[in-house]
């Protein structure tokens, strides 16, 4: 028989919010693999709970070569817990290599619910959550974060991302740029924390406002692109975006035939569009 691999939920920012089957796993894991082991250990305290299986450690830096070591104990038999320092493993944190790989070797994946700081932050963001798909964490160079914002500047439904407070007023004036400096969004910091803000508004407020400093564990939530007919695109904004795309380092033709399928329009009506431009500034 093989074990089970449990992936479980860990408090984003009140310990309180822990589910209780957290601490039952804890203490009847055989194997405790853990983003940072102090940090579990202490959330283990705080719960009033002992993992009386191994404890070992589970990040980025070590997930490669551990993978096939837990895999060994679940084969062997082993209930393997797998937690992160907040959240659900897998989400932005380590976790899906070892389930792809649990799952390639018919080993039972099940999980412990738990807080979720994309979902908390869709809830209160007061944007719709009908429809919404996780981008997680953007580049950190400009340009390539520029080219990603650019592949979902048509999306309509709500975007979710995650970002560090030292990038954040970067971010938000690249996404004011990209989407439009009116585009709704909702900057949810801190979440479940003493000092929990929301602070919600165009993406060019919210980026003027970051630009004093932010600290803390950030969410950002953006409204998704409305629904417009070609109609709605004039000549100066498909000229714009032509110029966005050139600026960081598209070729003329490709800009306008990525605006073209953007705005939904005929490459012809871009390229007469910027051809004017032109005239008009000679």
């Amino acid at each position: 028989m093989t074990g089970t691999l449990v992936l479980a939920g860990t408090p984003i920012g009140d310990v309180q919010d822990a589910p209780p089957r957290l601490a039952e796993e804890l203490a009847g894991a055989d194997v405790v693999a853990a983003e940072d082991t102090r940090r579990l250990r202490r959330l283990a305290q705080a719960l009033g709970v002992t993992p009386k299986g191994r404890v070992v450690s589970y990040f980025e830096g070590n997930e490669a070569a551990r993978t096939p070591e837990l895999v060994e104990e679940l084969l062997g038999g082993a209930r393997v817990l797998l937690v992160t320092d907040a959240g659900m493993p897998s989400v932005s944190d380590p976790g899906y290599r070892l389930v792809a790989a649990a799952v390639e070797r018919d080993v039972r994946v099940t999980a412990v619910p738990g807080p979720s700081a994309v979902l908390t932050a869709l809830a209160l963001s007061g944007l719709p959550v009908d429809r919404f798909c996780f981008e997680g964490f953007l580049p950190r160079k400009a340009g390539e974060r520029l080219t990603r914002l650019r592949e979902v500047a048509g999306e309509r439904r709500t975007l979710v991302y995650f970002e560090a407070p030292h990038r954040l007023d970067d971010t938000l004036a690249a996404m004011a740029e990209v989407f439009g400096a009116e585009r709704r969004a909702a900057v949810c910091r801190e979440l479940t924390k003493t000092y929990e803000e929301v602070r919600r508004g165009g993406l060019g407020e919210l980026a003027a406002w970051a630009a004093e400093g932010v600290r803390g564990e950030i969410t950002v939530v953006v409204e998704g692109a409305p629904e417009k007919g070609p109609e709605e695109v004039g000549a100066e904004e498909l000229v714009r975006r032509v110029r966005v795309r050139e600026e960081a380092g598209e070729r003329r033709k490709e800009a306008i035939a990525a605006v073209a399928a953007e705005a939904g329009v005929p490459k012809r009506e871009v390229f007469d569009a910027v051809v004017a431009a032109k005239r008009a500034e000679a």
